[in-house]
This record gives structure tokens, C-alpha cells and sequence, in this order.
């Protein structure tokens, strides 16, 4: 498959670079871009939720499965090779640099003496997980 037939099923998409996307995640509620695509050379397409959805959950959401990712071999084989940092650096980024923007709003609120709702509690809490998410997608884990 081409990126293009998940891309015709997505919202807010948005290249970010040659083969590469971001758009509204489709399995859960997302005002902003938190879905990372990318089109490899041989074909396969990567995807990454930022919000920690799954992939299988992702491609259900839009009527797709799993083996929608990889292109037709010849061979019939299924393609194995992984990759260690799959999403560029960029996106990674921007994704961290929205969801610390939350996270900065929020204690400037609670400095303010602001108290916090329970939307407000449930966003903060979402904003850290997705900066963890990045931050594994970025190949980088805790105390490294």
C-alpha cells in the first residue's frame, strides 16, 4: 500500500517532510495533529500515535488492517526488517514542544493559584504521556 490510501482516510494532514506526515489520529479523540506516517522506500508505511494509540486500532478506525501497511512481494514473503528510529526527528519534535507547552500553561495556572478541573487534570495527564511517547519514539528511554 502507498501512504496515500491511509492518508485519504485521515483529517489535519500535514507533510512535514518528503514521505512524511502528521494528521488528527483516528482511533481517539484528537483536536491536534498527534498521528506520525511515514513512507519508507520499499514501500512499508510506518505509523506512530503519539497519544499511545495502537496501530491495529489506528487502521480499524479507518476500515484497514494491519497488512495494509506493507506493499505486494513477489516472493510472498512478509518483510521483517525493523527500523531503530523510524519517525524523524522533527515530528518527534514538534510533538514535544505542543504537549510541553501544555504542561507550561498548566503550572503557570497553578502558580496563579488557579485550580485545576478535571479536564484540566486529564489533558496534563495525556500531554506527559504523549511526551513519553515521543520520547520512546525517539529511541530514547528513562535515565538515558
Amino acid at each position: 500500500m502507498s501512504a496515500e490510501i491511509l492518508l485519504q482516510h485521515l483529517q489535519k494532514v500535514k507533510g512535514t517532510k518528503p514521505n512524511c506526515w502528521m494528521a488528527a489520529c483516528p482511533s481517539h479523540p484528537d483536536k491536534s495533529a498527534s498521528l506520525s506516517i511515514r513512507e519508507l522506500d520499499d514501500g512499508r508505511v510506518l505509523i506512530h500515535c503519539f497519544a499511545g494509540c495502537a496501530a491495529h486500532e489506528i487502521l480499524g478506525a479507518v476500515g484497514l488492517e494491519m497488512t495494509d501497511l506493507f506493499p505486494p512481494r513477489e516472493d510472498g514473503k512478509y518483510f521483517t526488517i525493523g527500523e531503530r528510529r523510524p519517525f524523524p526527528a522533527a515530528d518527534i519534535l514538534r510533538a514535544i514542544a505542543f504537549e510541553s507547552t501544555l504542561v507550561l500553561i498548566a503550572g503557570a495556572d497553578l502558580l496563579a493559584g488557579h485550580p485545576f478541573t478535571d479536564t484540566d487534570r486529564a489533558r496534563l495527564v495525556l500531554a506527559c504521556s504523549r511526551i513519553q511517547a515521543a520520547l520512546t519514539a525517539g529511541g530514547i528511554t528513562h535515565g538515558h
